[in-house]
């Protein structure tokens, strides 16, 4: 069993991760919005009145980018390792496509290529779904 050691950011990206993806924290970014609208008379849709919600969505954004792509990295490498065992353990399965996100572009076109024509020619020889 591998033991489950996370650092202080990958927890906090996760749990910013969970957080941020719940409808009530989507219902309250809009409840900001709203509430940024509704006072615009009462700052007469100043430019500071502006730069509040430029500047905070910004950095949230920004911010955001990177929580989410540490998360998505996260996710995807541990997708692939586990498709890479279940590549490992079929006996019929080459093993030769273990490593294939190392691959460069035109080499992973060359063999989704072949895999579309096993594809084509399993439908041929068994009719359409």
């Amino acid at each position: 069993m591998v033991p489950r050691v996370n650092s202080p950011f990958t927890r906090f990206a996760k749990r910013v991760s969970l957080v941020t993806g719940k409808p009530v924290t989507f219902i309250l970014a809009m409840l900001v919005i709203i509430t940024w609208a509704a006072t615009g008379p009462l700052f007469r849709y100043s430019d500071t009145w502006q730069l509040v919600i430029n500047t905070g969505t910004t950095i949230v954004t920004f911010l955001m980018v990177f929580l989410i792509q540490n998360t998505q990295n996260r996710d995807t490498e541990a997708l692939q390792i586990k498709l890479d065992e279940l590549i490992r353990v079929q006996s019929q399965a080459s093993n030769a496509l273990l490593d294939l996100e190392e691959l460069d572009d035109r080499e992973l076109e060359r063999i989704r290529k072949l895999y579309l024509e096993l594809a084509r020619q399993e439908r041929d020889r068994t009719g359409p779904i």
